[in-house]
């Protein structure tokens, strides 16, 4: 019988206690290697931060040689912003590495986030690290203790001057273009002014320039009777037979007896023989190859300068009808042709003026060219001479694009020492308005404020959104600047318009003085004149 002893509630025989041991071992083993292989850790280098500031996340793995880890990409880490994720820094422990790499987090809005947990894959297993809450602090900035200066107008800064390497490609071309154009040309109006000649003077001018070809010296007899047929052919196909250049030579034999015999043509039995002679010799030359010798070329060229001028002393001259209509088809010729060079002249012109308006939009933007060719009342107003003069009692010195005009309808404020100047109108580009009135002790700077605001209001402003901020002008006089948006409406009619204003207020001891600027809110030079105005304004302090 086996000894059975009972130990810590554990009953074991050697057997079973060997076993026991065993299993132990191989799970201790086991968790031994499993957390080998677990040991992901994540960190941050710190949990509060201002607007725009880094977090440094810190992600550690440390595993086998062997193992695949694969560690978050791209967005992960929203609601923050990963800026740069870092190289994988890789460093060896005993038999194992240890993988860091490192991501650059910010957020740009105060809150309090929380980094999310993020996901590691070792081989086909997948980690999760811990979550960390981050708080994102604004930036205090006391206004107090550092000076306020207006915003500086934006200068535009012109393009320096320079032709795109394209431009000189395309003028390169164009030039091309038009020299190969003018040859064309001219050798065409060559070949229309030959044209425009008569019959007559045309086929001599066509046997003139067979005799100035060295046809005959070159031994091209086909070339050189080709074309003392076709001479004496476009003649008579202009004078007297209009079928003449495509009929065979038979035909137009057969044509010139007809007419002959019918009276209208006084042609000789030898001129006509003559012609056939030529004519056949001709069709020889050109389709059977045929070479007469030179001696008979010449001959036949004498020839068919005697038949064209027998042939033009044959016909009847034309009658006075006959001329009109001939005289009327040239001067209707002559409009089409004016017609067409007009509108030739017309379409270069058109050309000209898209590629260079193209150029200048490209370049200059479309705005530009439309203010500066179409015209702008508020760019002429920036770019024309402006009046500086002084205004009031006490006097403002400020540079306006025109003088101001004393408002003479306030009697009320004119009793009580106010002055007013004005340029433009409310519903203008832009409304300038000087005010200035005596010390008073009676006198509230706000009372003024709240005057210029009644009487906005009483011109249809609306939706009037106020800021205030210390101001002081170039000659160091101080103040107080009141701006902001504003809708103004005409009437019930028209529709609201966007404008910005600006007052600024001063009291030198001896009175009071402000200055109201109103100008439409999408018009960049509007804004440049306002801010131009406000740069102006120079006071002096006569109390001392």
């Amino acid at each position: 019988m086996q000894k059975i002893v009972r130990q810590n509630g554990i009953f074991d025989t050697p057997v079973k206690s060997v076993l026991f041991f065993c299993l132990c071992a191989i799970f201790l083993l086991l968790n031994s290697f499993a957390g080998q292989a677990q040991e992901v850790s994540a960190s941050v280098d710190t949990t509060t931060i201002k607007i725009g500031e880094q977090i440094t996340y810190k992600l550690a793995v440390e595993t086998n040689r062997e193992d695949l880890v694969v560690f978050p990409e791209g967005q992960s880490f929203s609601p923050l912003e990963m800026i740069e994720a870092l190289a994988i820094d890789t460093s060896e422990i005993s038999d194992r590495y240890r993988l860091t790499r490192e991501y650059a987090l910010t957020q740009f809005d105060s809150g309090s986030y929380t980094i999310p947990r993020q996901r590691v894959l070792i081989n086909d297993r997948e980690f999760r690290t811990d979550s960390f809450q981050v708080v994102v602090n604004d930036v205090v900035v006391d206004t107090t203790k550092q000076k306020m200066f207006p915003i500086k107008p934006a200068v535009e800064v012109p393009p320096a001057f320079g032709v795109p390497a394209w431009l000189w490609w395309l003028l390169g071309l164009a030039l091309l273009a038009g020299v190969i154009y003018l040859l064309y040309r001219s050798r065409k109006k060559r070949k229309e002014a030959t044209k425009q000649l008569p019959p007559y003077e045309r086929a001599l001018f066509e046997l003139k320039q067979l005799d100035d070809s060295r046809l005959l010296e070159q031994r091209e007899i086909k070339e050189y009777y080709s074309q003392l047929s076709a001479a004496v052919r476009r003649y008579l196909d202009g004078e007297v037979y209009d079928h003449a250049l495509e009929s065979t030579t038979n035909e137009l034999i057969t044509y010139l007896e007809a007419e002959r015999d019918k009276g209208k043509l006084k042609l000789e039995n030898t001129t006509i023989s003559r012609l056939k002679e030529i004519l056949e010799r001709a069709d020889l030359a050109k389709f059977a190859n045929s070479k007469p010798d030179v001696l008979t070329a010449k001959e036949d060229r004498s020839s068919v300068e005697n038949v064209i001028k027998d042939t033009k002393a044959s016909i009847p001259q034309p009658t006075e009808e006959e001329l009109l209509r001939d005289r009327e088809y040239r001067e209707r010729l002559e409009r089409k042709k004016k017609v067409k060079k007009i509108i030739f002249g017309i379409l270069a012109v058109v050309l000209l003026i898209s590629a260079g308006t193209a150029y200048i939009i490209s370049t200059r933007g479309f705005e530009y060219f439309t203010d500066t060719y179409f015209g702008n009342t508020s760019k002429e107003m920036l770019e024309s001479d402006w009046i500086s003069s002084e205004y009031g009692t006490p006097s403002v010195t400020i540079a306006t694009p025109d003088v101001l005009v004393r408002d003479l309808s306030d009697a009320e404020g004119m009793a009580a020492g106010r002055e007013t100047f004005r340029y433009g109108s409310l519903n203008a580009n832009l409304f300038v308005n000087v005010s200035t009135r005596p010390a008073n002790d009676d006198f509230n700077v706000d009372l003024a404020v709240e005057e210029v605001y009644a009487y906005l209001e009483a011109n249809g402003a609306k939706n009037i959104i106020t800021k205030q901020e210390d101001y002081e002008t170039l000659n160091g006089a101080p103040g107080f600047k009141i701006f902001g948006t504003m809708s103004l409406q005409k009437d019930e009619k028209s529709p609201p318009v966007a404008k910005e204003y600006i007052i600024l207020n001063f009291g030198m001891g001896q009175g009071f003085q402000q200055v109201v600027v109103i100008y439409n809110e999408n018009d960049k030079y509007a804004d440049e004149i306002a801010q131009r105005i406000s740069d102006s304004v120079e006071l002096i302090n006569n109390s001392n």
